[in-house]
């Protein structure tokens, strides 16, 4: 049978509703062994957790990974840090995603900078439309072997204007970091702890910081399948968990507005969200470096968390489209053929 046919079949078995809770999830279901069978035969694979309406459908750590324990979410950390704009514009600490990001960052602005960069604002930075010529890909290494990342990020040439458009960088969202770090006087961890970890009651370890002590924004961040879990289903709830509200609602739809499109895909873009349409439904992902990925569906009460080998690209060889039709042609058929039961009232379980 082929994989996608019997991944299909293998979640259609799990009718069963589990409590999105570890204890709970841990539980013998019918089926999960065919399925982590053929899962496997993702080599780069570490973990798969697919939850709907607050129930965990099945969930599978490989290769000697763990549900529990962080690991490096590479770019999808991006995502997490337009979690933290959102928030900070919540609480004033930024003014909006049109503010300029220079009188943010003021005198870490070099003096013979491209006038244009007083131009770019905190929404060109979460949409990737800086106008900067890129620090990822081929230029990363130059970038953060550099002493001072925040200043050599904004004395790049300007490929575009700012708002023109998509250039994927992980300067502009660590532009973002030091951004909240000046404004509001507290590191980007101890933010990521507060604002997130706390209320979803999850660990947020420590990460890369520069060398003037700026955590990496948009790379290196650490955290577990269930956290992200966690933060995927605050989100699907359009920012709610618990009954708490982490994050306003209508920041989560203008996350999800597309802004732009990937040159490298041709997926729209938000804020920090990647987004397509997948047999009807409008999925939003998060995707980092090899195949970190957090990917959300609210019309079918869908969360699903992948995390893979974080040394392997997921470009280059198809990996993250054998990842895309694994939510397209398995995981999504499986959940409407499910869809008829009714939603769950329970919710994640804290995260370590």
């Amino acid at each position: 049978m082929p994989f996608l046919d019997l991944l299909r079949t293998s979640l259609i078995v799990l009718t069963v509703a589990v409590p999105l809770s570890p204890a709970a999830a841990s539980a013998p279901s019918p089926g999960v062994e065919a399925l982590t069978a053929k899962v496997r035969e993702l080599e780069n694979l570490r973990s798969l957790i697919v939850s709907q309406h607050g129930n965990i459908v099945t969930e599978q750590a490989l290769k000697g990974s763990s549900l529990e324990r962080p690991t490096n979410i590479k770019s999808a950390s991006k995502t997490i840090l337009s979690a933290l704009v959102g928030a900070a514009i919540e609480r004033g600490v930024f003014k909006g995603v049109d503010q300029p990001v220079a009188e943010l960052l003021g005198s870490s602005v070099p003096q013979d900078a491209d006038p244009r960069v007083k131009r770019i604002t905190i929404g060109h930075l979460l949409s990737m439309r800086a106008g900067l010529e890129r620090t990822s890909g081929r230029n990363y290494g130059a970038w953060v072997s550099s002493d001072n990342w925040v200043r050599y990020i904004l004395t790049r040439p300007f490929a575009d204007e700012p708002g023109g458009r998509m250039l994927y960088s992980t300067g502009s969202t660590h532009l973002l970091s030091a951004a909240l770090t000046k404004a509001s006087k507290r590191s980007t961890l101890e933010l990521a702890r507060e604002w997130l970890g706390e209320p979803l009651d999850v660990m947020v370890p420590p990460w890369t910081r520069d060398p003037q002590g700026i955590f990496l924004g948009g790379n290196e961040m650490a955290l577990s399948p269930r956290a992200l879990l966690r933060f995927g289903e605050m989100v699907r709830q359009g920012g709610v968990i618990d009954g708490r509200r982490v994050l306003p609602e209508n920041w989560i739809k203008e996350s999800w507005q597309p802004r732009t499109s990937s040159p490298f895909t041709g997926d729209h873009y938000g804020y920090g969200w990647f987004m397509r349409e997948m047999r009807g439904h409008m999925v939003y992902y998060a995707w980092g470096f090899g195949g970190q990925m957090v990917y959300v569906a609210p019309s079918l009460g869908m969360t699903v968390v992948m995390t893979s080998n974080p040394t392997e690209p997921s470009r280059e060889d198809n990996y993250i489209g054998q990842l895309h039709a694994l939510v397209a042609d398995g995981i999504i058929p499986a959940l409407e053929a499910r869809s008829d039961d009714p939603p769950s009232t329970g919710s994640t379980a804290p995260a370590p």
